[in-house]
């Protein structure tokens, strides 16, 4: 409100159940920039302790007209569109600063919920005790707020590239306050297009440290498939999932039950630039978070073309879906393969599981698919599918994956998957595979992060 973090403590945590109260004290307003600090308050300042971000949304007024006037009569109707807090919420003054946080009984209301049994960060997918065994930013009170978050690393924030480029072939580089061995640096790792020189093993270094706090949050929190070529784009490549036992103690990781497998998770910039050194071409994460592997962030969209299929007539597709999102209020992020193909994220709340985002997206792409059926085949098999495009909606499953944003494909001049806008589609120069580690940095520059929303966007599938 009013450019503020309207602010209450909340002792014992919030919860679904409409049956409990909720003590909540209202402390001092806190800056906008607090909203994504995650670190340590050093001990003896306002609010010293360790901080996570254990939930992200957006708030809404019912029955307020005026929330601002709502607190001053000691009585606020809020609607929670968060990962874990979801649904209708009283908060009521009892006296001076003291007031008490109920939920109001409707769809989201779970008996019994306690906020202790999911106490993972929503940013970064790490326990209190993670950030304050390791924090990577301290929250200084006595600076600006702009300034106020400093790194807890020295050198955490800065890209030592004069340290890689003085390392002739082997040899241990700074970066991101982590000691990192790099080898083979002169390796050339994706071939060479027409006219250019091919891409090294130092070249793609370079691009995923200044990369690396864009891809980041698209990576944090979540387990990650690595799919390495140690030889380069141009030999055969595998999957990794299991982090090698050699992987250094510092790297976060998680492991997933019941398998046992131990992944990497990119909750520190620099654990990227360990995957790319050890071969990681493309960072696939998982759509859903380690503390809630069985809950997709996101309902994925994969126009995979077929053989005989046109870049004209993918973009056929493309626009249809948009079209579709308009049509129904849904807002997704559309981005290039660095292949052949079109992909599209949907963020959702916290709630459905695989089978329904499955479903939803299945329905929405056999309706495009119905307008050009020419242009499409639902056949499992690919050459079952005389050359047609496939809108694949099976990828909304555990543990299946598509390529993140900005990551390199194994292909020549070392393609990146990249976000486009949806206006996009009606430019004649867009190209699936346009955008490469080499040009993708000044675009970046030029528009920002045209991705981003999928990280601050939580919304409903809307029936069909």
């Amino acid at each position: 409100m009013d450019g503020v973090l309207v602010s209450w403590a909340v002792p014992k945590g919030p919860t679904l159940d409409p049956k409990v109260r909720r003590a909540a004290f209202h402390v001092d307003d806190h800056p906008m920039e607090y909203v994504a600090f995650e670190g340590v308050i050093p001990a003896g300042t306002y609010g010293g302790g360790d901080v996570i971000v254990w939930d992200s949304g957006h708030w809404v007024p019912y029955k307020d007209s005026d929330p601002k006037a709502a607190i001053a009569g000691g009585e606020l109707h809020i609607e929670l569109h968060g990962e874990k807090l979801r649904g209708k919420f009283v908060m009521v003054r009892t006296r001076a600063d003291e007031w008490l946080l109920l939920k109001k009984r409707d769809e989201f209301a779970a008996d019994g919920w306690e906020a202790s049994a999911f106490p993972l960060s929503v940013l970064s997918g790490r326990s209190s005790d993670e950030v304050k065994a390791d924090p990577e930013w301290f929250w200084r009170s006595d600076l600006p707020a702009a300034r106020a978050a400093v790194p807890a690393r020295p050198g955490m924030r800065e890209i030592d590239l004069a340290g890689l480029n003085a390392i002739r072939e082997n040899g241990t580089w700074e970066v991101f306050g982590r000691s990192l061995r790099v080898t083979n640096l002169s390796k050339v790792l994706f071939p060479a297009r027409d006219g250019e020189d091919p891409v090294t093993k130092r070249e793609l270094l370079r691009y995923t440290a200044e990369t690396a706090f864009v891809v980041q949050p698209y990576l944090a929190g979540r387990a990650l498939n690595l799919h390495r070529f140690p030889g380069g784009a141009a030999t055969k490549g595998f999957w990794q999932k299991a982090l090698p036992s050699h992987a250094p103690d510092w790297l976060p990781r998680w492991t997933e039950p019941g398998s046992g497998t131990e992944y990497l998770v990119v909750n520190e910039p620099a654990a990227l630039v360990w995957a790319a050194n050890f071969g990681g071409l493309e960072w696939h994460p998982w759509t859903s978070t380690v503390d809630a592997p069985d809950r997709p962030s996101y309902a994925l969209i994969d126009l995979d073309p077929g053989g005989g299929t046109a870049w004209a007539d993918l973009l056929v597709l493309a626009r249809l879906h948009r079209t579709a999102f308009e049509h129904l209020g849904v807002r997704a992020w559309a981005k290039v393969t660095g292949r052949r193909g079109i992909q599209v994220w949907v963020p959702v709340e916290r709630g459905p599981g695989f089978a329904e985002t499955r479903a939803w997206v299945e329905r929405l792409s056999r309706s495009v698919g119905a307008v050009v059926p020419e242009l499409v085949s639902w056949a499992w098999e690919k050459a079952e599918r005389g050359g047609r495009a496939r809108l694949d909606f099976t990828q909304n499953a555990v543990n299946k994956t598509l390529v993140a944003p900005y990551s390199p494909r194994p292909a020549p001049g070392a393609p990146v998957s990249a976000p486009i806008a949806w206006d996009e589609l009606d430019d004649p120069a867009l190209r699936p595979d346009g955008f490469t580690i080499r040009t993708i940095g000044s675009r970046l520059a030029e528009r920002g992060d045209l991705f981003s929303g999928v990280l601050h966007t939580a919304q409903r599938l809307p029936p069909l």
